[in-house]
């Protein structure tokens, strides 16, 4: 225990962001203490959780803004999964338009696999399991049921590469990342 909190590994990440306030990156706590030491962020939100050194007592920092903008640099590829196109369609159903958390969101094939329709970015899109129970085995135009938009392959995904692990994203974060990004 630590601070009367019990230290587990999502308290010893903190999230940075630009200085836009956009998440770019999770990182250790000994490297946003340091960063935090060096001027270079401003801390935004702390955990409950102090470390000692032999002087001094710090409250681990569990998001950071970078005082300066950083210009970023994206993969070149973007993996197909189910969570990246959950990601590209923003856990929003392709055909009713709502939000969705991604428990109750589905892969739709625009042409069905069955039609010939294949397992790529261009086919697939997020559905709600309604729509896509409604949608069944027919094309959207002939179920009349038209495309929020076209699906195609992303350039990028921002937040895929912030280093989130399922199941451990801190609740402070929340308030800074957008809908859909946390795995909790």
């Amino acid at each position: 225990m630590q601070g009367g909190v019990a230290f587990n590994e999502s308290l010893s990440r903190s999230l940075v962001l630009n200085a836009s306030y956009e998440p770019i990156k999770v990182i250790g706590w000994q490297k946003a203490l340091i960063l935090w030491l060096q001027g270079k962020v401003d801390i935004l939100e702390y955990h409950e959780v102090h470390v000692r050194s032999a002087s001094q007592s710090f409250q681990l920092p569990s998001v950071l803004r970078l005082r300066k903008f950083i210009h970023r640099k994206y993969a070149q590829q973007v993996r197909f999964s189910r969570p990246n196109i959950y990601l590209r369609d923003d856990h929003t159903c392709q055909y009713c338009a709502k939000k969705f958390p991604t428990k109750e969101l589905t892969l739709d094939h625009v042409m069905p696999v069955s039609r010939g329709g294949q397992h790529t970015w261009d086919n697939v899109v997020a559905a709600c399991g309604k729509c896509n129970n409604k949608k069944g085995n027919r094309t959207p135009s002939e179920a009349r049921m038209p495309l929020l938009r076209t699906p195609a392959k992303p350039k990028w995904l921002p937040y895929n590469e912030l280093g989130l692990k399922k199941n451990s994203t801190p609740d402070i974060w929340v308030d800074y990342l957008p809908h859909g990004v946390v795995w909790n």
